[in-house]
């Protein structure tokens, strides 16, 4: 089967003959004369147009025969941001299958997890990406695979076992047929540096990447016991399909560095995912900056923050927990209320590290708590519990497969959950770039001093779409500016 091409040819070539990085991610270019497929910033010589054809994803560049250009690694690219503008089911499906689903419930556990038939979704992922899930699972495994060969001490068999392949000879054949090179070939070739006591990974993302921002607001709100912000470094625990886990990541200039501890080699991809979710490294900060840059009102703000990220999150269950937990309280005091919680109904990690000794409580146990002993009042400890309850029956689903518009129709279905609560969590827990909170009085006091009307933040928020988000965010952080 030929895997689908994208239909603008020529905004694609024009990308790659000035090698605009802007679009690494967002599609790759195969070279027919070679059958070698690159990101569009490749340093080659660019090819002539006729030679030249073009994917949505690696995946599809696979299926059609091309294999992996060495010079330019097309998949060492940040994830195409198009998933989370659109939300559709196909950007909710490759969402799962980055998380590891298809390894841990194969192709009909995905095809559930979205609501569709494994017939339908093929159908779907083929006409949009380019590839079937399976292709689309191996894509990941052979990228995941090739980052731990080459920035890693872990045995091969251990590499293949993390990146999710069924066996050693698969992982070989994989790796051989993506790469035109063996796995101890790419180990050989590659300049490791010392790992230290966890495994080290470098995240790509794209520049500008304001790293400031996003730190103070995650240290603002970093709940003790479960994650920290020290020296330019967030740190945290993590709640992996198989086990525990604590990831450190550290932003540079134009990468990210991610330090893993997991309890369980296979968790590897599912770390990397959530990590990547975190610190938003998926996302277009040119498109941002060309959106909300022609706004009179932002465009200050914009200048002084170019790459401001929104800051997402591990675990939908926690952040949403947190979320009712910080309904009309001061920040300081719901990082106290959820620190109680941690210690009190938390799972404690068998080897704790450093400061971080616990797994933020699940659904399960917050859901089984007498709303009456928390506390906070009880309006919202019943909120709180009954969120929690929705989420562990299904009825509320916080996952990066969930439809948003479904999500925050049911979180409004509990009560005692408004627009603010569920809104906020749209956008942490599922990565929503569009939302905006009108009603907030960080934002109504932002525009004010910034000189718009905080009665029509609403309407004024509409010239900000689809990247409403960025401009919560802008907003929020002119607030710890002296002036704007």
């Amino acid at each position: 089967m030929n895997a689908a091409p994208i239909l603008d040819d020529d905004r694609c070539y024009r990308a790659v003959t000035s090698r605009d990085r802007r679009f690494d991610g967002v599609f790759y270019s195969a070279v027919r004369t070679t059958g070698i497929y690159c990101r569009p910033s490749c340093p080659a010589v660019t090819p002539r147009r006729k030679n030249l054809v073009f994917y949505v994803s690696a995946a599809a560049a696979q299926v059609a025969g091309f294999r992996a250009c060495r010079r330019c690694r097309p998949d060492a690219t940040p994830g195409s941001p198009e998933w989370d503008i659109r939300a559709d089911l196909a950007g909710r499906t490759m969402r799962l299958i980055n998380d590891g689903v298809v390894e841990r419930d194969g192709v009909p556990g995905l095809a559930r997890r979205v609501g569709y038939t494994t017939r339908h979704l093929n159908r779907v992922l083929v006409e949009q990406v380019g590839a079937g899930p399976l292709a689309l699972a191996r894509a990941r495994r052979a990228q995941t695979a090739r980052v731990l060969i080459e920035t890693t001490d872990l045995s091969l068999a251990d590499v293949a076992f993390a990146a999710g392949f069924a066996s050693v000879r698969q992982f070989n054949e994989t790796i051989n047929g993506v790469y035109a090179a063996t796995p101890s070939l790419l180990r050989s070739k590659a300049k490791r540096g010392v790992c230290g006591p966890g495994l080290s990974i470098r995240l790509a993302m794209r520049t500008p990447f304001d790293a400031g921002p996003l730190l103070t607001f995650l240290a603002l709100r970093a709940v003790a016991g479960v994650e920290s912000v020290t020296d330019g470094r967030y740190r945290r625990t993590l709640r992996l399909p198989h086990g525990p886990g604590v990831v450190e990541l550290t932003p540079t200039d134009d990468e990210v560095s991610c330090t893993l501890r997991v309890h369980d080699l296979r968790d590897i991809p599912s770390a990397v995912e959530r990590s990547r979710r975190v610190l938003d490294l998926d996302a277009d900060p040119n498109a941002v900056t060309t959106a909300l840059g022609g706004d009179p009102m932002l465009a200050p703000l914009v200048r002084r923050h170019p790459g401001l990220r929104v800051p997402g999150h591990v675990d939908g269950t926690e952040i949403a927990v947190r979320a009712v937990i910080g309904q009309q309280i001061s920040v300081e005091g719901a990082r106290t209320i959820a620190a109680r919680l941690v210690q009190e109904h938390g799972t404690p990690l068998a080897s704790p590290s450093a400061d971080l000794t616990h797994l933020f409580p699940d659904a399960e146990t917050l859901a089984a708590i007498d709303p009456e002993s928390l506390p906070m009042p009880r309006a919202r400890g019943r909120a709180l519990t009954g969120l929690c309850a929705a989420i562990a029956t299904g009825d509320v689903r916080l996952d990066r497969s969930a439809d948003r518009e479904t999500a925050i129709a049911s979180m409004l279905a509990v009560p005692g959950i408004g627009p603010w609560t569920a809104g906020y969590i749209a956008m942490r827990a599922l990565g929503d770039p569009d939302i905006f909170l009108p009603t907030d009085v960080g934002v109504r006091h932002a525009l004010t001093r910034a000189g718009g009307d905080p009665t029509q933040a609403a309407a004024l928020a509409e010239g900000w779409r689809p990247w409403r988000s960025y401009a919560l965010m802008l907003l929020w952080t002119s607030l710890s500016e002296e002036t704007i």
